[in-house]
């Protein structure tokens, strides 16, 4: 009984003493942990890369928008796709774009569409809520508006529905006062219009 006793010491201390499977343990607890830590610093990346391009997207709008005297519904759907170009190699399809141009009233400093198109377009006449350092009296504004979003490819660091990635740019138009919609077919330009 003792020879017994003394053999399942052996082969208890033995066991104690036999390292050759610690680091196969040590890794199949560590790598889910890895995996989880390097797809979210993928989709964390690709989504700050995607929030970046909606800020270039937005800039872009107002500015190509307010370098313009008059625009065309063909203008502002040249912008459009130029503007989506930035996204590459995202996809543009979940991209909502809108392009309006707003006048501050002189007495109210109040900022009203003037015309706004695109995938949301505001109501003409509408107040738009605009930084105080743009409310100048009696000026014009060009806002644009963008929103995206951005469905992560392993949707099990992020949320599965999407990210809502949004932004605005303002820009003062530079060639005229305010910039005419739609471009007339024959004579001059119009007086900037107040609504």
């Amino acid at each position: 009984m003792s020879s017994m006793w003394l053999r399942v010491r052996r082969s208890a201390r033995d066991f104690l003493e036999d390292c050759r499977g610690i680091a196969a343990t040590e890794f199949a607890v560590i790598v889910p942990i890895m995996l989880v830590m390097f797809f979210g610093v993928v989709e964390f990346s690709s989504g700050v890369a995607v929030d970046r391009k909606v800020t270039l997207v937005a800039r872009t709008l107002s500015d190509l928008t307010s370098q313009s005297i008059s625009v065309s519904d063909s203008d502002l759907a040249n912008f459009f796709t130029a503007s989506n170009a930035i996204l590459t190699p995202y996809s543009a399809t979940p991209t909502q774009s809108t392009i309006t141009e707003l006048h501050i009233d002189k007495v109210s400093l109040a900022a009203r569409v003037q015309w706004s198109k695109g995938s949301a377009p505001r109501t003409a006449g509408s107040i738009v809520p605009i930084p105080t350092a743009l409310a100048v009296s009696d000026t014009y504004v060009i806002f644009s508006e963008v929103s995206y979003n951005y469905v992560p490819t392993i949707g099990y660091v992020m949320a599965k529905t999407g990210v809502n990635l949004n932004d605005v740019a303002y820009t003062r138009p530079r060639q005229s006062t305010c910039v005419i919609y739609p471009t007339p077919t024959s004579g001059s330009l119009p007086a900037c219009p107040t609504l």
